[in-house]
């Protein structure tokens, strides 16, 4: 499904949420997958950083053209299994020298441009 753009849902829900998966793949196609920080813009773009992200294979990965997957996830307060999700796929750029977007971010991030997003258990905001 082609993305054009967060719900409010999914935006709420990101915007709850501190902790993410972010999976790339290296030029010899090992794939990696890690927890990491991230922050959305209101261009519907999504930072991935961290303290020392430049040094990181996830960032080696990216620089070399992987394409990413970002996965965000939890169980809902309640009684019951209530998973829910958003997954992200798309292109990914390594900026560097950028002003971080949060505390806790170097000036080294991946940025992704979502192409692709599926979520689940997300009720829209009252």
């Amino acid at each position: 499904m082609p993305f054009n753009g967060f719900s409010s849902a999914e935006r709420s829900y990101l915007a709850g949420q501190r902790l993410g998966r972010l999976a790339t793949v290296s030029p010899t196609g090992v794939v990696g997958n890690a927890p990491v920080s991230f922050f959305v813009r209101s261009d519907d773009t999504v930072d991935i950083g961290g303290q020392r992200m430049g040094a990181t294979k996830k960032f080696r990965n990216v620089v070399a053209g992987s394409r990413v997957a970002f996965v965000v996830d939890d169980l809902a307060a309640g009684p019951g299994w209530n998973p829910r999700y958003l997954e992200i796929r798309g292109t990914a750029e390594a900026l560097v020298d950028v002003q971080p977007p949060q505390s806790g971010f170097s000036g080294e991030v991946i940025k992704i441009h979502p192409d692709w997003v599926r979520s689940f258990g997300l009720a829209e905001p009252e």
